[in-house]
């Protein structure tokens, strides 16, 4: 039986960690992300969890001890947000690269400048080509959840693949939520011992990462979007198994009141719960609308999110991150992108809204879905609207 606790998503992601039995933690404190590790280096000392907690100089360190330690064929996680991001960036894509099941969870912040360390998705969208499998959750329980289901799917031998779970900063990663823990017996069903089949070992010198030329590159990187691409069926998997196991089920593109809905409006991250007010006060209202949550970002999901949009004749995308120069919001470019060769397809508008953690109403919600209307009947001369400028 499982019990209900009150906890910060941060504890909560901390606790998956320790039930999911990690060997090693190498991490660097940056807010908003600092209570999950600073929770884990308590819970290491404490001998609560047989691990090791290595603590580095920088962002950069903790992501090159953690390719160290997977490639040795230890459990491996880390944390970080925004800027600490960026600093890893480019050890992010050897993660991916050379393979390695390494789960890191990411507390959305913006970036600089100015400096905010309050949340938004600009770090995401920084390393979206990275290489990683990256989802979205919206909650506590969904935080501690795919904590559990990213090493089952990144450790699958058929997957090798490091996995990102992106959870908004403050408003999700401070915040006290009802939580359901299960037992351990439970999670041990769920979740095998990590068996790399490549460990490095002095008995069996190996070179990784090794230098490329232009002859072999081109197949590597083949090999690798094959790679990334075949997870689909590796994550629906996981999913599947979560639910048989804990009866909490996910997908890839979530629905909320869906039913012959004419306008859609499709959100990613925490902000769904809040967009989801907006559509029970519109549906109460008599309106024909409906919410899509977007969970799994990488890889992008082309057939679910082909189905979720049919019968909608428009479709507002809100964005919390900007593509400076470009056509509004990278997600909104993305599902225009997805619905480019769809048999028929609602009208897609771009929306840009809760930057640098700004608030997102309900009454906002209602007026993106107004405007959304409006576009789509009347055309605009912008590329997008951003939402909750002041004059």
């Amino acid at each position: 039986m499982s019990r209900r606790v009150g906890m910060e998503a941060s504890l909560a992601v901390s606790e998956a960690v320790k039930m999911a039995n990690v060997d090693v933690v190498s991490a660097y404190p940056i807010t908003p992300q600092t209570h999950i590790v600073e929770s884990l280096s308590e819970i290491i000392a404490e001998g609560e969890l047989d691990a090791e907690f290595i603590c580095v100089e920088s962002e950069h360190s903790a992501m090159s001890a953690c390719l160290g330690a997977s490639a040795c064929g230890s459990r491996t996680f880390t944390a970080t947000a925004g800027q600490g991001l960026e600093l890893m960036h480019e050890v992010v894509y050897i993660a991916s690269s050379m393979r390695l099941p390494i789960v890191m969870t990411v507390a959305n912040r913006a970036l600089s400048a100015p400096l905010s360390v309050w949340g938004d998705h600009s770090d995401v969208m920084a390393v979206r080509d990275t290489g990683w499998i990256q989802v979205f959750v919206e909650n506590a329980q969904e935080a501690f959840d795919h904590v559990l289901w990213a090493f089952r799917v990144a450790e699958d031998r058929r997957a090798l693949l490091p996995v990102m779970i992106h959870i908004d900063g403050f408003n999700l990663t401070h915040v006290v939520e009802p939580l359901e823990i299960p037992e351990i017996a439970q999670v041990n069903q769920f979740l095998p011992e990590n068996d790399y089949p490549h460990p490095l070992s002095p008995d069996r010198p190996v070179t990784m990462g090794a230098y490329g030329p232009p002859f072999i590159y081109t197949e590597v990187k083949k090999a690798q979007e094959v790679a990334l691409r075949s997870a689909n069926a590796i994550i629906q998997e996981g999913w599947d198994e979560f639910a048989e196991i804990f009866g909490r089920r996910y997908r890839p593109v979530e629905n909320y009141r869906m039913e012959g809905a004419r306008v859609g409006v499709l959100t990613m991250g925490s902000i769904g719960e809040t967009a989801s007010l907006a559509i029970d006060r519109m549906r109460d209202q008599g309106k024909e609308v409906g919410l899509l949550k977007l969970r799994l970002w990488r890889p992008f999901p082309f057939e679910e999110i082909r189905k979720a949009v049919e019968g909608l004749e428009t479709l507002a995308v809100v964005d919390r991150c900007i593509s400076f120069g470009g056509p509004g919001g990278p997600v909104c470019s993305e599902i225009r992108s997805a619905l480019y060769q769809a048999p028929s397809r609602p009208r897609v508008v771009g929306f840009v809204a809760g930057l640098g953690g700004r608030d997102i109403s309900p009454e906002q919600f209602e007026e993106i879905v107004k405007r959304a209307e409006e576009i789509a009947q009347k055309g605009s001369p912008d590329e997008y609207e951003m939402i909750g400028v002041r004059e």
